[in-house]
Protein backbone atom coordinates (compact mmCIF):
# COMPACT_ATOMS: atom_id res chain seq x y z
CA UNK A 1 0.00 0.00 0.00
CA UNK A 2 1.15 3.51 -0.78
CA UNK A 3 1.97 5.52 2.33
CA UNK A 4 -0.29 8.58 2.07
CA UNK A 5 0.01 11.42 4.54
CA UNK A 6 -2.50 13.96 3.26
CA UNK A 7 -4.89 15.17 0.62
CA UNK A 8 -6.06 18.44 -0.87
CA UNK A 9 -9.44 17.66 -2.39
CA UNK A 10 -9.53 20.45 -4.95
CA UNK A 11 -6.76 22.64 -6.32
CA UNK A 12 -6.61 25.00 -9.29
CA UNK A 13 -2.90 25.86 -8.89
CA UNK A 14 -1.00 22.57 -8.54
CA UNK A 15 -1.66 21.17 -12.02
CA UNK A 16 -1.40 23.89 -14.70
CA UNK A 17 -4.68 24.23 -16.55
CA UNK A 18 -6.51 21.51 -14.65
CA UNK A 19 -8.70 21.23 -11.58
CA UNK A 20 -7.05 18.52 -9.54
CA UNK A 21 -6.76 16.66 -6.27
CA UNK A 22 -3.35 16.63 -4.60
CA UNK A 23 -2.09 13.49 -2.84
CA UNK A 24 0.81 13.81 -0.42
CA UNK A 25 2.94 10.70 0.08
CA UNK A 26 5.00 10.04 3.20
CA UNK A 27 8.74 9.56 3.16
CA UNK A 28 11.63 11.24 1.40
CA UNK A 29 15.27 10.44 0.70
CA UNK A 30 16.31 14.10 1.03
CA UNK A 31 16.54 16.24 4.15
CA UNK A 32 16.34 19.74 2.69
CA UNK A 33 16.85 22.28 5.50
CA UNK A 34 14.12 24.50 4.04
CA UNK A 35 11.45 21.78 3.72
CA UNK A 36 7.99 23.06 4.67
CA UNK A 37 6.41 19.60 5.03
CA UNK A 38 8.61 17.85 7.64
CA UNK A 39 5.63 15.77 8.77
CA UNK A 40 5.81 14.04 5.38
CA UNK A 41 9.59 13.60 5.45
CA UNK A 42 10.72 12.78 8.99
CA UNK A 43 9.49 9.38 10.27
CA UNK A 44 9.30 10.64 13.84
CA UNK A 45 6.75 13.25 12.72
CA UNK A 46 4.56 10.88 10.68
CA UNK A 47 0.90 10.66 11.63
CA UNK A 48 -1.37 7.75 10.74
CA UNK A 49 -1.61 7.16 7.01
CA UNK A 50 -4.78 7.70 5.05
CA UNK A 51 -5.84 4.33 3.67
CA UNK A 52 -5.15 3.95 -0.03
CA UNK A 53 -8.68 2.61 -0.53
CA UNK A 54 -10.18 5.80 0.93
CA UNK A 55 -8.22 7.90 -1.53
CA UNK A 56 -9.26 5.75 -4.48
CA UNK A 57 -12.91 5.80 -3.39
CA UNK A 58 -12.74 9.59 -3.16
CA UNK A 59 -11.28 9.85 -6.66
CA UNK A 60 -14.00 7.55 -8.03
CA UNK A 61 -16.65 9.83 -6.55
CA UNK A 62 -14.99 12.87 -8.10
CA UNK A 63 -14.72 11.48 -11.63
CA UNK A 64 -16.14 14.05 -14.02
CA UNK A 65 -15.62 16.88 -11.53
CA UNK A 66 -11.85 16.70 -11.21
CA UNK A 67 -9.60 16.52 -14.26
CA UNK A 68 -6.27 15.61 -12.75
CA UNK A 69 -4.42 14.14 -9.80
CA UNK A 70 -1.13 15.47 -8.50
CA UNK A 71 1.17 13.06 -6.67
CA UNK A 72 3.62 14.89 -4.45
CA UNK A 73 5.29 14.44 -1.09
CA UNK A 74 7.55 13.86 0.56
CA UNK A 75 9.07 12.11 -2.42
CA UNK A 76 6.65 9.75 -4.22
CA UNK A 77 9.34 7.77 -6.06
CA UNK A 78 10.79 6.26 -2.87
CA UNK A 79 7.74 3.99 -2.73
CA UNK A 80 7.69 0.79 -4.77
CA UNK A 81 3.89 0.82 -4.69
CA UNK A 82 3.74 4.04 -6.72
CA UNK A 83 3.45 2.37 -10.14
CA UNK A 84 0.37 0.23 -9.34
CA UNK A 85 -1.21 3.21 -7.58
CA UNK A 86 -0.71 5.37 -10.67
CA UNK A 87 -2.25 2.61 -12.79
CA UNK A 88 -5.43 2.63 -10.69
CA UNK A 89 -5.74 6.39 -11.05
CA UNK A 90 -5.07 6.21 -14.79
CA UNK A 91 -7.79 3.57 -15.17
CA UNK A 92 -10.28 6.12 -13.79
CA UNK A 93 -9.40 8.45 -16.67
CA UNK A 94 -7.48 11.11 -14.75
CA UNK A 95 -4.56 13.14 -16.00
CA UNK A 96 -1.59 12.62 -13.66
CA UNK A 97 1.10 15.05 -12.59
CA UNK A 98 4.10 13.74 -10.67
CA UNK A 99 6.29 15.93 -8.47
CA UNK A 100 9.78 14.53 -7.84
CA UNK A 101 13.28 15.39 -6.69
CA UNK A 102 14.73 13.32 -9.54
CA UNK A 103 16.68 10.91 -7.34
CA UNK A 104 15.01 7.79 -8.77
CA UNK A 105 15.35 7.91 -12.56
CA UNK A 106 14.51 4.21 -12.96
CA UNK A 107 11.02 4.61 -11.51
CA UNK A 108 10.58 7.87 -13.36
CA UNK A 109 11.46 6.17 -16.64
CA UNK A 110 9.11 3.26 -15.89
CA UNK A 111 6.18 5.58 -15.18
CA UNK A 112 6.76 7.33 -18.50
CA UNK A 113 7.22 4.05 -20.41
CA UNK A 114 3.93 2.73 -19.00
CA UNK A 115 2.11 5.99 -19.92
CA UNK A 116 1.19 6.61 -16.28
CA UNK A 117 2.12 10.30 -16.11
CA UNK A 118 1.20 13.32 -18.22
CA UNK A 119 3.14 16.08 -16.48
CA UNK A 120 6.37 15.93 -14.47
CA UNK A 121 7.65 18.67 -12.18
CA UNK A 122 11.17 18.20 -10.90
CA UNK A 123 12.74 20.20 -8.11
CA UNK A 124 16.30 21.12 -8.98
CA UNK A 125 17.83 21.97 -5.64
CA UNK A 126 21.06 23.71 -6.57
CA UNK A 127 24.06 23.77 -8.90
CA UNK A 128 25.63 20.32 -8.77
CA UNK A 129 28.53 21.43 -6.57
CA UNK A 130 26.07 22.58 -3.86
CA UNK A 131 23.51 19.79 -4.17
CA UNK A 132 24.48 17.92 -1.00
CA UNK A 133 24.09 21.06 1.07
CA UNK A 134 20.64 21.92 -0.26
CA UNK A 135 19.40 18.32 -0.20
CA UNK A 136 20.78 17.68 3.29
CA UNK A 137 22.23 14.30 2.23
CA UNK A 138 24.87 12.96 -0.13
CA UNK A 139 23.25 12.90 -3.57
CA UNK A 140 24.12 10.75 -6.57
CA UNK A 141 24.44 13.58 -9.08
CA UNK A 142 24.50 11.16 -12.02
CA UNK A 143 20.94 10.14 -11.10
CA UNK A 144 19.85 13.76 -10.98
CA UNK A 145 21.40 14.39 -14.40
CA UNK A 146 19.76 11.27 -15.80
CA UNK A 147 16.33 12.31 -14.52
CA UNK A 148 16.73 15.73 -16.11
CA UNK A 149 17.60 14.09 -19.41
CA UNK A 150 14.70 11.61 -19.18
CA UNK A 151 12.21 14.40 -18.53
CA UNK A 152 13.50 16.63 -21.31
CA UNK A 153 13.28 13.77 -23.83
CA UNK A 154 9.95 12.38 -22.58
CA UNK A 155 7.66 14.34 -24.88
CA UNK A 156 5.48 15.12 -21.84
CA UNK A 157 4.58 18.44 -20.31
CA UNK A 158 7.14 19.28 -17.67
CA UNK A 159 8.75 21.98 -15.62
CA UNK A 160 11.89 22.31 -13.56
CA UNK A 161 11.81 24.53 -10.51
CA UNK A 162 14.09 25.74 -7.75
CA UNK A 163 13.12 27.08 -4.36
CA UNK A 164 15.24 30.18 -3.88
CA UNK A 165 16.41 30.37 -0.27
CA UNK A 166 18.56 33.53 0.00
CA UNK A 167 20.64 32.15 2.86
CA UNK A 168 21.58 29.07 0.79
CA UNK A 169 21.51 30.14 -2.87
CA UNK A 170 22.77 33.16 -4.81
CA UNK A 171 21.72 34.72 -8.09
CA UNK A 172 24.86 33.18 -9.54
CA UNK A 173 23.67 29.74 -8.44
CA UNK A 174 20.40 30.29 -10.27
CA UNK A 175 22.30 31.29 -13.40
CA UNK A 176 24.34 28.08 -13.21
CA UNK A 177 21.17 26.00 -12.82
CA UNK A 178 19.63 27.68 -15.87
CA UNK A 179 22.80 27.01 -17.84
CA UNK A 180 22.91 23.26 -17.21
CA UNK A 181 19.15 22.80 -17.63
CA UNK A 182 19.05 24.78 -20.88
CA UNK A 183 15.23 24.78 -21.03
CA UNK A 184 12.54 27.44 -21.14
CA UNK A 185 10.28 25.64 -18.68
CA UNK A 186 12.11 26.64 -15.52
CA UNK A 187 10.49 28.37 -12.56
CA UNK A 188 11.95 29.94 -9.45
CA UNK A 189 9.89 29.59 -6.28
CA UNK A 190 10.40 32.04 -3.46
CA UNK A 191 10.96 30.48 -0.07
CA UNK A 192 8.02 31.34 2.17
CA UNK A 193 7.68 30.12 5.72
CA UNK A 194 4.15 28.80 6.07
CA UNK A 195 2.06 26.30 7.92
CA UNK A 196 1.22 23.10 6.13
CA UNK A 197 -2.16 23.09 4.37
CA UNK A 198 -2.47 19.32 4.02
CA UNK A 199 -5.72 17.91 5.34
CA UNK A 200 -6.52 14.36 6.41
CA UNK A 201 -10.27 14.99 6.02
CA UNK A 202 -11.49 13.06 2.99
CA UNK A 203 -15.26 13.00 3.44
Amino acid sequence: MLQIGGLIKTSVIDYPGKVSAVIFTQGCNFRCPFCHNPELVLPEKFSLCIREGEILDFLKRRCGKLEGVVITGGEPTVQEELIPFLRQIRDMGYFIKLDTNGANPDLLEESIHRSLVDFIAMDVKAPFEKYNTLAGVKVDIDKIKRSIDIIKKSGLDYEFRTTFVPSLLSNGDISRIKAFLCVERYRIQEFVRQQNLVSKDII
